[in-house]
């Protein structure tokens, strides 16, 4: 998916930092994500840790996660449940396409009517094997987090959904094929959780504490806020030219409150390490993170330079290279 401070391109250097603080085996290790996001960092330790505790507070990431990280045995019907929906006959008036779609009057165009029309009746299908028992938890979770990933492959945005586009680019004029959310295969069972982090923080407990909060003002309610339409599929009055819901907003994403956010949750957090990512671009300058964490044990930072890829709002929303320096804070708790 395109996410916004997505983790993907920093696996490798956030995976041997870790290592060299911690050790290289890390089978007897809880681990937690606690801002997880798409769930990538989690899923990158799935495999090497004792159990992940994943989380997040928008829930079309506690879906993902609850597929990508709980979901660790092969499911029955995998490939049979996703081919009987790819077959079914169109519901013509669902949510997405009465309310996003432009032939429905909406004025809105995040898919096209065709794609519109096929998310709705693959939700509502999803949703009815499941209030009728044809499927369990974990087969619903797989399904909902395949129908967001592959609906967000073909929305007619730049990147996030904090706005739709005029014309439908070519790849919103494909038609919409349900793909499977494949995820790792292993002996452990994981959590995964939608609460706030500070909250969370005091109810659970671990080995390595990842955080990797949100960088600056841009709320994820707003800029992801279809995801979540689709993941909950309950009924609202949308709001505004983008066809808002009432969304939660993160503390984090605010100056005024993210100093004090943080300090509570390192102070609270009953890990003995934690790594907490962030970039020169943030509402946290480094001496800000560093005076936090210093007052909790011992404090070192690892740096990185890499190339990101932005909305350029000045070229029509064209795509340029950008670099950033990455930062990754390392508090060893004492």
């Amino acid at each position: 998916m395109n996410y916004i401070g997505s983790k993907h391109k920093l696996s490798s250097f956030i995976k041997s930092t870790v290592y060299s603080v911690v050790g290289n085996n890390l089978s007897d290790k809880i681990f937690c994500d606690i801002f997880a996001g798409t769930g990538i960092v989690g899923r990158n330790f799935k495999q090497e840790v004792k159990q992940v505790i994943s989380n997040d507070f928008e829930y079309y990431s506690f879906v993902l996660n609850k597929n990508y990280i709980e979901n660790h045995n092969k499911l029955k019907e995998q490939e049979q449940l996703i081919e009987e929906l790819n077959q079914l006959l169109l519901v013509e008036n669902g949510f997405v396409f009465k309310n996003y779609c432009l032939g429905s009057g909406s004025e809105r165009q995040y898919f096209s009517d065709h794609n519109g029309k096929k998310i709705d009746t693959i939700r509502q299908q999803i949703e009815k094997w499941k209030t009728t028992n044809k499927i369990k938890s974990n087969q619903y979770y797989f399904l909902l987090a395949s129908l967001l990933e592959s609906a967000d492959k073909i929305a007619n945005t730049a990147s996030v959904y904090g706005a739709f586009l005029k014309h439908l680019k070519k790849s919103a004029q494909k038609e919409f094929v349900l793909q499977p959310a494949n995820f790792e295969i292993n002996d452990n069972e994981h959590l995964v959780f939608n609460k706030d982090s500070n909250e969370l923080i005091k109810e659970i407990s671990g080995d390595i504490l990842y955080l990797d909060p949100p960088y600056n003002a841009r709320q994820y309610g707003s800029n992801y806020h279809m995801l979540n339409t689709i993941a909950k599929y309950d009924e609202f009055e949308p709001k505004g030219k983008t066809g808002l819901p009432n969304y939660q907003k993160s503390k984090y994403c605010s100056k005024n409150y993210i100093l004090s956010e943080l300090k509570n949750l390192i102070k609270n957090a009953n890990f003995n390490y934690i790594f907490l990512s962030y970039n020169n671009e943030g509402l946290m300058s480094v001496d800000d993170v560093k005076k936090i964490m210093s007052k909790y044990g011992k404090y070192d930072i690892a740096t990185t330079n890499y190339k990101r890829f932005k909305a350029d709002k000045d070229k029509n929303r064209n795509h340029k290279a950008d670099s950033t320096e990455e930062y990754l804070h390392i508090l060893v708790k004492e």
